[in-house]
């Protein structure tokens, strides 16, 4: 009978576990992770430290169900893996052997070399432990900064405003995120941040982390020169893959762990997914990372075919991912990129009041200007109809009459699309109307910007 061992119990190796079960009753599956007993969901953490959940909550399956399915759970740290032998050598001595190795670490926050970085009270928010050590220092903590936007600083300042925290943000871009978004997106989010009472400091680096006369953090510096107390430093400018574990092994790495298009890495026998996967892209010149809790699922998902016989390829199809920026939920959709790339233009569209926007970027090198992505601010969309319609080469116009078809706000939200429909004919010269089961909506007057 052959030992698959998965190494990591986030979303891409318990996925890998439960789907192999579903296909092979008769497979030896062991989980080891380091951080948790159980499987629980890291998207949740914001809302334990909030008070809105509690710690059980988070956990998508009861604690017996890994036994009644036949998946080993071990708590331990891994510090080596010998592939010659298939062996798993753990901190504490133990030894782990195994037929099929998956390597499933997720990733870690990034760090860069500040003077400071490691003092107490400076940490990010990616593990259980970060949450742990994060309650522990908001006890007694009036002020933080946080350094680094995207999602999981917001997420963080969030969670610090719900203590009566005050946050300062420290980015490097012009605007919020606005290495990912472009800069009217990025620049409303940045409002809604400032409306919330937190300062952002724009343009700014920084320099150094303050120690105390306690030895924990007391302020920080930054390169225009300012000197900011406090007693929290979150170090949000992302993550990277967690691969320790596999550097010093024969298991091919760069900046994660190499796989092909099958999740295989270098080494017959063990593959890779989730957060420290680095797919090697031949001819592309750059590799491609996928650090998402649903492309970390679909990982699983394919590669649990591929553990049980049927060696299956992984095709990620057109991009998605979702988020919240406080009171603003986000969606995006295909390819929105940060600044216009040649062969593409975009249609924007943003209320008035702050709180909604949506872009819809598409070919202008092509009659039919064929949308290729599409942001949504404020606005819940359905996925499968966003989808199909960049699969489906749909053209800039045929979407914008078809809006109110995605729409999955509740029912007494107000309605946008007419809004933007309107927009979108005042600035061309069209006579555009939404459309929904064969009925047109009727036109309202509603500005944008």
């Amino acid at each position: 009978m052959a030992h698959l061992v998965i190494l990591g119990n986030g979303i891409a190796g318990v996925t890998t576990a439960r789907h192999v079960r579903k296909r092979d009753d008769y497979m030896e599956i062991t989980v080891i992770s380091n951080e948790s007993d159980y499987f629980f969901s890291r998207t949740a953490l914001m809302y334990i430290f909030m008070g809105h959940m509690k710690y059980e909550h988070t956990k998508p399956y009861e604690d017996w169900f890994w036994q009644k399915n036949r998946i080993n759970l071990v708590r331990g740290f891994v510090n080596q893996i010998d592939a010659d032998t298939k062996t798993l050598h753990f901190e504490d001595g133990r030894q782990i052997r195994y037929d099929k190795l998956v390597v499933a670490t997720g990733s870690k926050s990034n760090k860069f070399g500040w003077p400071g970085q490691d003092l107490p009270g400076v940490q990010g928010l990616y593990s259980l432990q970060d949450l742990e050590t994060l309650e522990e220092s908001a006890k007694t903590a009036r002020e933080a900064v946080i350094v680094g936007g995207g999602l999981i600083g917001i997420e963080l300042a969030e969670m610090l405003l719900s203590r009566k925290i005050k946050v300062t943000f420290l980015i490097r871009e012009d605007e919020y995120w606005q290495n990912i978004l472009p800069r009217e997106e990025a620049a409303m989010i940045g409002k809604h941040i400032v409306s919330h009472g937190v300062t952002l400091h724009k343009c700014t680096n920084l320099k150094e982390i303050l120690s105390g006369e306690d030895g924990r953090v007391c302020a920080v510096t930054t390169d225009a020169g300012l000197e900011i107390p406090c007693q929290i430093v979150g170090l949000t400018p992302g993550v990277r893959p967690n691969i320790d574990v596999v550097k010093n092994s024969k298991i091919a790495t760069d900046r994660g762990v190499l796989v092909n298009e099958y999740l295989e890495t270098n080494v017959p026998g063990v593959y890779a997914a989730g957060d420290c996967v680095e797919f090697t892209v031949l001819g592309d010149g750059r590799n491609r990372f996928e650090q998402l809790w649903y492309t970390g699922r679909m990982h699983g998902q394919v590669l649990a075919r591929t553990l049980t016989g049927e060696r299956t390829r992984y095709v990620r199809g057109i991009w998605f991912n979702s988020a919240k920026f406080m009171d603003i939920e986000y969606q995006t959709y295909g390819f929105v990129s940060n600044t216009p790339r040649d062969g593409e233009g975009s249609f924007y569209w943003e209320d008035p009041h702050g709180m909604h926007c949506l872009r819809i970027v598409h070919r202008t090198d092509t009659p039919e200007q064929e949308v290729v992505g599409m942001n949504f601010f404020g606005m819940r969309m359905r996925q499968d109809i966003c989808q199909q319609w960049i699969a489906e080469k749909r053209s800039l116009e045929y979407v914008l009459e078809h809006l109110a078809a995605a729409n999955f706000d509740p029912e007494f939200y107000r309605r946008l699309e007419p809004g933007i429909v309107e927009y979108y004919n005042r600035r061309y010269g069209k006579n555009l109307q939404i459309k929904l089961n064969g009925r047109f909506f009727k036109r309202q007057r509603v500005s944008g910007v």
